[in-house]
């Protein structure tokens, strides 16, 4: 399978233009192959969780804790869903095209992405003076939680730390999304040049070719790689046993409950300034 594709410029010179497309049904059929393989795997995992009689116990324990716990602001909330709405805009207009179904898309996509990007910036600078900032990153701290998540779905029952306010898998996930998620936006933005659009003159001729290749490659695999990130999320989004997570991007809150069931008291303290919080993880 080829997974890139070339052509040549005027004088003959074979130059590097884009990813295969290729590319885009693999990055699809992972996908779907990582939803059917978690789905059995959670039907016949021997994960430990906390049972009913321990968090009865916690609960009776912590009845300082208000009934709901706040978990995303509505700064936050609003990031998350225009992200989500210009993030399908953005994968729709560049691939039903490839697909066959043809449509004025270029428009649409680059208003998207830039969207997207304002969007971005936002977060920036909302999760750097106004969150928890290191709270979603992943690092050293985080091999204790890793091993007792592992013997946890192995059927054991260790004493290793529960999750912090995000759990390890959405934290990885946000590692790559960030990654995927950046090469493509400041990719677009060059790409830009190269259409018509009301900011400034079209100049097809910013880059050399080798440059352009490359842009359009990093562009392309960022594209093709959030297709399958987008399957990954949406597929948990909608799990039963994610919805409370799902609900509380749409309402901001968790229940006492919950957050005795699925996070460490210590790891995520209610109440606590983010600095503090970051230094108890």
């Amino acid at each position: 399978m080829d997974f890139l594709t070339w052509g040549r410029n005027p004088w003959q010179q074979q130059i590097l233009t884009h990813v295969s497309w290729n590319l885009l049904w693999a990055s699809l059929f992972a996908g779907i192959v990582f939803l059917v393989a978690h789905a059995s795997y959670m039907v016949l995992s021997a994960h430990r969780k906390r049972t009913a009689a321990e968090t009865d116990a916690m609960e009776a324990a912590r009845t300082d804790l208000p009934d709901r716990i706040p978990r995303h602001s509505l700064a936050a909330r609003m990031f998350h869903w225009v992200m989500a709405a210009s993030m399908f805009t953005l994968l729709f207009t560049a691939f039903l095209p490839v697909v066959g179904i043809q449509f004025a898309w270029v428009t649409w996509h680059w208003m998207a992405g830039l969207v997207l990007t304002a969007a971005i910036l936002f977060h920036i600078v909302h999760a750097t003076f106004w969150m928890d900032f290191w709270s979603i990153w992943v690092g050293p701290s985080d091999i204790p939680e890793f091993k007792a998540e592992i013997l946890r779905e192995l059927g054991h029952e260790v004493a290793g730390p529960k999750p912090g306010k995000y759990p390890l898998g959405n934290r990885l996930y946000h590692l790559a999304i960030v990654f995927a998620g950046l090469t493509a936006v400041g990719t677009g933005v060059f790409m830009m040049s190269r259409v018509r659009t009301p900011f400034f003159t079209r100049d097809p001729y910013l880059f050399s070719d080798i440059t352009w290749g490359f842009t359009y490659v990093m562009h392309g695999l960022a594209g093709v790689s959030l297709v399958g990130l987008v399957i990954a999320h949406v597929y948990f989004a909608v799990r039963p046993d994610k919805w409370w997570i799902t609900k509380s991007m749409l309402l901001g809150w968790v229940t006492r409950r919950q957050y005795l069931q699925y996070h460490d008291p210590h790891r995520w303290v209610v109440g606590s300034k983010p600095g503090e919080r970051a230094r108890r993880a």
